[in-house]
């Protein structure tokens, strides 16, 4: 396979100079379980281990590969397994805060020009969420699309379309019926070779049955809803980049019930791009928005130019930025006085042992 059809570009050739000139190999990682990788190399698919080295340097999740990534490889002669020396730099990275640890970053798709926004038209339609997936998107440096799925429950699609329109008009958005593959065609545009998309949304929503639909065959289990809340079971339980017919890829995720954010304020700031502008006319630069005089932001609201739970979301996620920020300001000066006990530690080992030597030498 030429890697071009699988993303491989200019970005990423620069950056493998110094590995080709080690004897390594690119290769794309497809699926991971365990610390176990399958990759795909221009020669096919292979089975990668990782390098001592990078586990040995990793100080969270994040810092190891996932689906998606391009990585060097070292190939094994005369088996189908090489072993993975390098990471290459990532194009694109959407990422959340952990859910398993509170301060830790989880890289939930990475090197996809375009993320498909999951919904459907029945319980699982949430502005709010919608906003949230926004602000985690527009930072991974990927473009968003909206997928409004399952159109055969709803009797006024113009009415959902004109919501998200208000939360995100600049965002392209497409209603399908993914089981009966209506509306699937305008989906191809963001398909081909050379391009990888990821499909983000939560469980149930319908991410297998688009990819299945797309490829023309059941590639992925599906499972029903439950009917009283919409809810979906995980039938996706781990990540996987599959290749398609057309050229290029696509990203299965899990279903994601927690989204918490993981990003720096320019996320927010594309997301919330009609508040934001508003807030430049506010009396005060350092305005909450709250309860200060002058406040365009207050004045748009009671003109009922902004719908007020809008206001309320934009506020809450602020908010949890700036707590981000400040727990990730402590880890660091938290690492940073670990890293100088520890060096004053093997400096003072070190002159015990000279002090030793020179009284033997006594």
């Amino acid at each position: 396979m030429d890697l071009r059809e699988l993303g491989w570009n200019r970005f990423f050739e620069e950056h493998f100079t110094d590995h080709k000139q080690k004897g390594l190999v690119p290769a794309r990682v497809i699926r991971e379980h365990k610390h176990i990788y399958q990759v795909h190399t221009e020669d096919g698919p292979l089975t990668a281990a990782l390098a001592g080295k990078i586990d040995y340097d990793a100080q969270t999740k994040a810092d190891y590969p996932t689906v998606g990534d391009w990585v060097a490889v070292k190939l094994i002669p005369n088996e189908d397994k090489a072993v993975i020396r390098a990471i290459l730099p990532r194009k694109s990275k959407f990422t959340r805060k952990s859910v398993a640890k509170a301060d830790e970053e989880q890289v939930i798709a990475v090197n996809i020009e375009t993320v498909f926004l999951v919904t459907a038209f029945d319980e699982d339609f949430n502005l709010r969420r919608i906003e949230r997936y926004l602000v985690l998107a527009w930072d991974s440096g990927a473009d968003p699309v909206i997928i409004l799925n399952k159109s055969d429950l709803c009797d006024d699609v113009e009415y959902y379309i004109s919501q998200i329109k208000f939360v995100a008009p600049d965002v392209p958005i497409h209603t399908i019926c993914a089981t009966e593959g209506k509306g699937i065609e305008p989906l191809f545009e963001y398909l081909g070779s050379g391009k990888t998309v990821s499909l983000l949304g939560s469980s149930g929503v319908g991410k297998s049955t688009i990819i299945n639909t797309i490829l023309g065959i059941e590639r992925l289990a599906v499972a029903p809803v439950r009917e009283d809340d919409s809810k979906g079971r995980h039938t996706t339980t781990h990540r996987e980049l599959i290749l398609l017919p057309q050229g290029g890829a696509m990203i299965d995720n899990p279903g994601m019930r927690q989204l918490h954010l993981w990003v720096d304020q320019d996320g927010i700031k594309r997301a919330f791009e009609d508040i934001e502008l508003l807030a430049e006319n506010c009396k005060f630069r350092d305005c909450t928005h709250d309860h200060e005089p002058g406040c365009a932001v207050l004045e748009a609201l009671e003109e009922g130019k902004i719908d007020p739970q809008r206001i309320e979301n934009f506020q809450k996620l602020k908010d949890e930025i700036h707590l981000l920020e400040r727990r990730q300001e402590q880890n660091r000066k938290a690492k940073e006085i670990a890293r100088q006990r520890k060096k004053i530690n093997k400096t003072n080992k070190s002159n015990k042992k000279k002090k030793k030597k020179k009284r033997k030498k006594k």
